[in-house]
């Protein structure tokens, strides 16, 4: 179930270090959002704007974010869609379909920027540090994006 039934959103040249529950954090700078995540579980959520990543609609009074957040990897693991600012809650994944969807988001990726869309990229051991700072976070989960 939801915590946060709504984000309210914030533009801001730099994500703040501590995120406050309820509020999107948009850099148009960085062209990313983050926010802590709407089941209450109050880990961090990066959604980067990218062409294959997360699209960020702003109609003048509310934000939009595609396709949805799926937080397969926290332990929490929340699914939901950002419209309008309204926090929707989707349903939860199997395993099968999660790994679907990322062979999917890989195969798109490499399309996009010119690879093979069959070769696998390397798989990279996690970060050894268990709270880097945000940046090096966002550093990271776009590495392994790519």
């Amino acid at each position: 179930m939801m915590r946060h039934k709504r984000l309210d959103h914030r533009f801001v040249e730099h994500i703040p270090e501590r995120l406050d529950p309820g509020i999107l954090y948009v850099s148009m700078e960085y062209a990313t959002s983050a926010h802590s995540c709407c089941c209450g579980c109050g880990e961090e959520v990066v959604a980067p704007f990218t062409p294959t990543d997360w699209k960020m609609t702003f109609d003048g009074e509310t934000i939009s974010l595609r396709p949805s957040i799926g937080n397969w990897t926290l332990q929490c693991r929340s699914h939901y869609l950002i419209d309008r600012g309204k926090v929707i809650e989707a349903g939860p994944w199997s395993d099968e379909q999660v790994e679907a969807e990322r062979r999917r988001d890989r195969v798109a990726k490499a399309r996009y920027y010119g690879q093979s869309p069959t070769v696998e990229p390397p798989i990279q051991a996690a970060p050894t540090s268990a709270t880097p700072n945000f940046w090096r976070r966002v550093r990271d989960w776009l590495s392994r994006k790519l």
